[in-house]
């Protein structure tokens, strides 16, 4: 973190409004992107930014420079979002691990889609994943993060995580099959 940034979270933390409206602009838009990725509903998006940077600012004395004041910042936009799709009972539902098969990584980590298609056509086909796939190929896809981790952020086995981004990623590539004389190939 350099020292400009260093000094605006000091003067953050000492509740200068100035300060804090500086470090908002900042980071605003992007938070928005994040929390509208797994929310899907703009009003949604500025609400859980609104209370992210409240909470943020209420517990800047916790944050350590262990890591920047955006990834922080980035998981507490995703734990709001997560919160609110869970409390709207839309979260994942419970699997039956018995059923669940433990994918192979080099499997998982080959994310290989027609070179026609763009950014755009992938972001936009993942909007129309089922939710419980969408989170976890978000979270892993998009965010960076492992099954470890997104087990502890959806409260899910790994084994859950691994068979939902396998399911995910496969209703994906369908999406994204190139279309030809209007049907799929």
């Amino acid at each position: 973190m350099n020292a400009l940034q260093v000094d605006i979270i000091e003067q953050c933390k000492r509740n200068d409004r100035k300060a804090q409206l500086q470090l908002y602009q900042q980071y605003c838009d992007g938070m928005y992107v994040v929390a509208n990725r797994f929310v899907r509903d703009s009003m949604e998006a500025e609400d859980i930014v609104q209370e992210s940077f409240i909470n943020a600012f209420a517990k800047l004395d916790q944050f350590q420079a262990e890591v920047t004041f955006g990834a922080w910042l980035k998981r507490i936009v995703i734990n709001k979002s997560i919160d609110l799709l869970k409390s709207k009972k839309h979260m994942l539902q419970d699997l039956d691990e018995v059923h669940l098969k433990v994918v192979d990584e080099p499997y998982e980590n080959e994310w290989l889609v027609d070179d026609t298609i763009s950014i755009e056509d992938v972001k936009q086909s993942m909007s129309q994943l089922p939710e419980k796939y969408r989170v976890v190929v978000t979270l892993y896809l998009m965010e960076g993060y492992d099954h470890q981790e997104i087990s502890e952020i959806l409260d899910i086995s790994e084994i859950a995580s691994r068979t939902q981004l396998s399911r995910g990623k496969a209703k994906l590539k369908a999406l994204l099959k190139p279309m030809y004389n209007g049907t799929r190939s």
